[in-house]
């Protein structure tokens, strides 16, 4: 039996009895195994929640209470012989439930299959090989293999190591690595913080290797019990509280009017059942139910859009930031450039190609294990060399901020310290100059120093990246890195890089720039090299920060100097992240590019993290956007996606609260004055069922190419003041609507409900194709479903009181010159809308609302 991954200190004691409690060995499980325990344990996700049956997802749906309520009072007409209330009203209620509860299953399924395209995978051992599996597909007795830029995906004892350091600041807060060991540690010897023999989830590879058998998963994990302490969802975006703002405001208005009809029905002594259903229906009719389904669908087409265009949502509500942004920070290699590094050089001091100075470059590249970068893949490729005669004795591997890597080897019972690195920091530790053709050394003098800087200077403004190589002799027997070790060195010579301009990304900046969306590229390379790349893509460079000019910088010097400079060049991380928190201190909506190890703070700062299917594991969990390309042209798409989704949104809250406003005040106006009911509860709920299904379409709308040519914001003030506008001018047709049944056609009570349930509700559906948009709205043509289903909708609106279904609803007939003044109605109302709508868009701009 397996011991519950949860009931010891896993890291204490020998590894062969932690081997026994798990029932597992040091050559994995089987995939049988596997299955089974993970049918005991769950998946490997902390935040995982186990999705409910369909039966107790369609029981949530009833408990809104407004539907139960609903149910209540049809169940009550039932008991009281209204048959007719009470089969028609749960029809209504089970028909609403249903096309809710269809629309967001469907809606989460395909956001739940983009999100599987990108989840973080892991190198465990199965059956006997490693194989990358999904990180939530692991079980306790996994063996499984990390390395540099891994996410560690559960916490496990270490079975062996080769210089593993491990950034556990999520877990432990201590922003240094920590070295870890495989080993043993006496029973109760050591807190987790102390484990060194042990991994965490949450913390990530920085450098090194290492194999690990997991010993916790899922909630059992440390990660895990820290988010059940801390419990609760993310904090809510700016654009889930604009949309639960907007709901809050709609049914505080509900409230107070559906108390006013009820006090006046009461009051003129209409029975109360009716008078209690009909208002129960009037708080349906205005609260916005539909609401959340739209949301979730509006948002998961758009997702399953941006996807077809290989742009990867995790998070849904990172599209609304994604339409929403107005400055874009990026890295250079990849996205500016093809990424295709080759070596084109390897001179020495004197300028001339040093086959020495490549050979000591090469036994860097091979001999590190920490974090390698596109340039060691570039050197290893350039031209392989036999190093068979070396000996791999220790590393310091590469820190950010010192930005050098150094290696200790032998060969022929030499100790050497080959260190490579930012030409900047490494020719300040050398002391000496390699001399040519294997000659003597000369002492580093200001005009051999100057004279470096001068060649490194050049080959940048070529467009070359740049690594300075140097030596230093320890003594025999030195089997590790000291700390002193990296100075007093000798300078060997430079490698060179070429990395050529991506032709896309020129159209790619041009676009973002067109669609409002500014470009400042965060790149660790120096000035020359990036200006030259910049000019090739034809980028303007307004300004320029250096890391050594973040550094001298105040928080509000920096902020002030964002809004000109656009390139910043020998940044480190936590540079990043300060550009990154400096731009939001200026109220702009930031996205961040990286694929990183260490973009991980900077990409969860960023109102859009942006990463790429190929990032570190780190990386791309922490973006909630992931690409499948690293192009900005993709992305530049995926922007355009996220404000035509943003707007189709937009669509439905400005309809829904301006036809819903208006159609309450109708109703209390008209319980002033008449001495019944203006409609049926049921008849309230059929139009507001027909209102709902006429605006399915909306997530496939199209949108005006105008309206997403700038970025995107959330306005619920906006919203507001458009439903306060809008609204009267219904309630408006509806007074005049009132006036011509009861004065010019003496309409009864069932003519008058009649009358006005086919005008009401062929107002509100008319009103989707003035609403969508800016423009004139016979100018903008909208997605065939919508007009389909708007269509639709007004023709069964007006079919119904002729058909015998009519008459469930006890609608009846309406004279043919009825039907004349609904024509004239109906034209006037869109004009009148459409003169409004220009009106309220002009003033809310400063200038005229068409183009």
């Amino acid at each position: 039996m397996v011991e519950g991954p949860g009931s010891s200190a896993f890291w204490n004691g020998p590894i062969a009895a932690r081997l026994g409690a798990l029932d597992a060995h040091a050559g994995g499980l089987t995939s049988a195994e596997a299955d089974e325990r993970r049918r005991v344990h769950g998946p490997n996700d902390p935040a995982a929640e186990h999705k409910a049956p369909v039966w107790r997802r369609i029981a949530g749906k009833f408990a809104n209470p407004l539907v139960l309520i609903l149910l209540v009072a049809s169940a009550i007409a039932g008991v009281t012989g209204d048959v007719a209330s009470f089969v028609i009203i749960s029809a209504i209620v089970l028909l609403s439930v249903a096309i809710d509860f269809v629309q967001e299953t469907r809606a989460e399924d395909a956001v739940e299959a983009l999100r599987r395209k990108v989840a973080v995978r892991t190198a465990c051992l199965r059956d006997g090989a490693f194989a990358d599996i999904p990180v939530s597909a692991l079980v306790p007795g996994d063996v499984v293999r990390l390395s540099a830029g891994d996410l560690v995906p559960a916490d496990g004892r270490l079975l062996s190591v080769n210089s593993l350091q491990i950034d556990q600041a999520l877990l432990t807060g201590e922003s240094f690595p920590a070295e870890k060991q495989a080993g043993d540690l006496p029973a109760d010897a050591a807190e987790p913080d102390g484990a060194v023999n042990a991994v965490f989830a949450g913390s990530s590879v920085v450098g090194g290797t290492g194999d690990v058998i997991i010993c916790a998963t899922g909630k059992a994990t440390r990660l895990g019990e820290i988010a059940g302490a801390l419990g609760g969802e993310a904090p809510p975006t700016a654009f889930q509280l604009g949309l639960n703002r907007f709901s809050t405001l709609l049914l505080r208005i509900a409230l107070v009017l559906v108390l006013v009809v009820l006090t006046e029905s009461l009051a003129l002594h209409r029975p109360w059942l009716d008078s209690l259903l009909f208002a129960l229906a009037l708080a349906v009719g205005l609260t916005p139910e539909l609401m959340p389904m739209i949301v979730t669908v509006t948002l998961a087409h758009g997702a399953t859009r941006l996807g077809a265009k290989r742009v990867i949502v995790k998070q849904l509500a990172s599209i609304h930031n994604l339409g929403a942004m107005d400055v874009l920070c990026t890295d250079k290699t990849g996205t500016l450039t093809e990424a295709r590094i080759s070596v084109v050089g390897h001179p020495d001091a004197g300028g001339q190609d040093n086959e020495r100075v490549f050979e000591l470059a090469y036994v860097n590249s091979a001999f590190q294990t920490g974090l390698k970068s596109p340039l060691d893949a570039a050197v290893v490729a350039h031209a392989p060399i036999d190093i068979s005669a070396w000996r791999r004795l220790d590393e310091a591997p590469f820190d950010f901020r010192k930005r050098r890597v150094s290696v200790l080897g032998e060969r022929a019972g030499r100790r050497l310290l080959v260190t490579k690195g930012a030409p900047e920091d490494v020719i300040a530790l050398c002391t000496r100059v390699a001399g040519a053709n294997g000659g003597p050394a000369a002492q580093m003098s200001s005009a051999l120093r100057k004279a470096l800087f001068e060649r490194f200077d050049a080959m940048g403004r070529d467009g070359c990246r740049v690594l300075a190589i140097a030596s230093a002799d320890l003594p025999a027997g030195r089997d590790q890195i000291a700390p002193g070790d990296e100075g007093d060195m000798t300078f060997e010579g430079f490698v060179s890089f070429l990395d050529p301009p991506k032709e896309s990304a020129k159209a790619a900046i041009a676009a973002l720039a067109a669609q409002g969306v500014a470009i400042k590229v965060l790149t660790g390379d120096n000035r020359q090299v990036a200006e030259h790349v910049c000019r090739a893509l034809g980028f303007k460079v307004r300004g320029v920060l250096t890391g050594e000019d973040l550094d001298r910088l105040s928080e509000e010097a920096l902020t002030r100097r964002l809004g000109r400079a656009n390139l910043f060049c020998r940044v480190n991380p936590a540079q990043k992240l300060r550009i990154i928190l400096a731009l939001k201190r200026r109220r702009q909506t930031v996205g961040f590019m990286g694929d990183g190890v260490n973009d991980a703070p900077a990409l969860r700062a960023a109102d859009v993290g942006v990463s790429v299917d190929s990032a570190a594991d780190v990386a791309k969990a922490a973006a909630p956007i992931v690409l499948l390309d690293k192009d900005l042209g993709v992305l530049a798409e995926g922007v355009l996606e996220g404000r035509r989704t943003v707007l189709n949104v937009d669509k439905y809250v400005l309809m829904a609260g301006s036809a819903n406003f208006g159609n309450i005040l109708s109703m209390v106006l008209a319980g002033l004055f008449l001495p019944f009911l203006p409609l049926l509860p049921i008849q309230v709920l059929l139009t507001n069922l027909m209102y709902d299904v006429a605006q399915l379409g909306l997530p496939l709308d199209r949108v005006d190419h105008e309206a997403v040519a700038k970025p995107v914001h959330w306005d619920i003030r906006r919203v507001e003041r458009f439903m306060l506008v809008m609204g009267p001018i219904s309630t408006v047709f509806d007074v005049v609507t009132f006036i011509v049944l009861l004065k010019l056609f003496h309409a009864d009570m069932v003519f008058f409900r009649t009358g006005w349930f086919v005008e009401s509700l062929i107002t509100q559906v008319l009103m989707v194709f003035a609403v969508r948009t800016r423009r004139a709205f016979w100018a903008s043509r909208p997605a065939r479903l919508v007009a389909l289903l708007a269509g639709g909708v007004s023709l069964a609106a007006l079919a119904l009181p002729l058909t015998p279904v009519g008459g469930w609803f006890q609608l009846v007939p309406p004279p043919i010159a009825y039907y004349g003044f609904l024509a004239v109605a109906v034209l006037g109302f869109l004009a009148a809308i459409e003169g409004a709508k220009t009106v309220f868009y002009a003033r809310l701009t400063g200038a005229p609302s068409r183009r």
